[in-house]
């Protein structure tokens, strides 16, 4: 279970820290428009509610798989998260 529960753990911190990113882009940016930036904080939100519930379904089979799906979905989408971030102007 610890593995289960290092993964939540890790979802967490990498979309806290796109979000916390955001809101340096934000705060360090304040005359620009933060449509954009806000956006990416809706699809962080989105994308660990999608990540949690993945982790936390009790109908599959190969777990290992599963799990390591799951990580890999993070990394991904943890990469596209942060280029948008780095294309905000």
């Amino acid at each position: 279970m610890a593995n289960v529960r290092n993964l939540k753990k890790d979802i967490n911190y990498v979309l806290g820290d796109i979000i916390e990113a955001v809101y340096v882009w934000e705060y360090s940016n304040t005359n620009k428009d933060t449509k954009g930036s806000e956006a990416i904080i809706d699809e962080a939100i989105e994308t660990f509610d999608v990540l949690i519930a993945k982790v936390n379904s009790k109908n599959v089979e190969d777990k290992k798989s599963h799990f390591k799906s799951i990580k890999n979905e993070l990394e991904e989408k943890g990469k596209a998260l942060i280029e948008k971030i780095n294309k905000l102007s």
